[in-house]
């Protein structure tokens, strides 16, 4: 394997979402190192269909106050729907990255309120200095999403490579209507999810490795 090969490796296998936070902020230059490499991803006809909004500062604080009450009255307001109801293996893969989590942090299935209390850090951005919120042009859809989610996995290796972490937070996306009162969204800007991003705390929570899956059950040859 070229040396190359070995560092890609590295940075893949380190990569893990982070969900405690340094309050350090991130530096506009490094942001830029990470996020301008980023837009070579591949996307179909080559169409980039993506938008980013960068919070950090006064603006991340009012969104930090704002979201987890809305959140918990029920005030949510998706740009794109979400069923997140899964079956069979994918429930299996679901209920143990929960497990995996909550043993982490020693609440028991039991001490839903504190469980509770916990989630609620989503749209705290879990005390991290800067989130990303990862939005398409309006009307476009899966296609895309597909674009976008490239985009992004590109962002969260070069993240990881400049020493940071990074969470992808599905959670964040039922928040459009909150973030838009915050900061200015153009309208045919159409929020799909935010990740929150920094450098991580040394903590158990930022240990857990969710299982996954082996080549042979994901990748199927085809020769002759």
């Amino acid at each position: 394997m070229s040396d190359a090969g070995k560092v890609f490796q590295e940075i893949v296998n380190e990569r893990r979402s982070i969900r405690a936070f340094k309050q350090d902020p991130v530096s506009r230059e490094t942001i830029a190192s990470v996020f301008g490499p980023a837009l070579r991803a591949p996307s179909n006809c080559n169409t980039q269909p993506w938008f980013v909004h960068i919070v950090t500062g006064a603006k991340l604080e009012a969104l930090r106050e704002a979201l987890p009450a809305a959140f918990a009255s029920g005030d949510v307001a998706p740009d794109f729907p979400y069923d997140g109801v899964y079956e069979g293996v994918y429930k299996d893969r679901q209920y143990g990255a929960a497990k995996a989590l909550y043993d982490a942090l020693a609440i028991p299935r039991e001490e839903k309120a504190k469980r509770q209390e916990w989630f609620l850090g989503n749209f705290r951005f879990f005390e991290a200095p800067a989130v990303a919120f990862f939005m398409l042009p309006e009307g476009f859809g899966l296609r895309e999403a597909c674009d976008l989610g490239m985009f992004t996995q590109t962002v969260m290796l070069g993240l990881t490579a400049q020493g940071l972490g990074s969470c992808p937070q599905t959670a964040l996306g039922f928040m459009a209507k909150q973030i838009r009162q915050v900061i200015e969204v153009p309208d045919e800007h159409r929020l799909m999810f935010g990740m929150s991003f920094g450098y991580p705390l040394d903590t158990p929570i930022n240990d857990v490795v969710t299982d996954r899956t082996d080549l042979e059950s994901a990748i199927t040859f085809h020769s002759e």
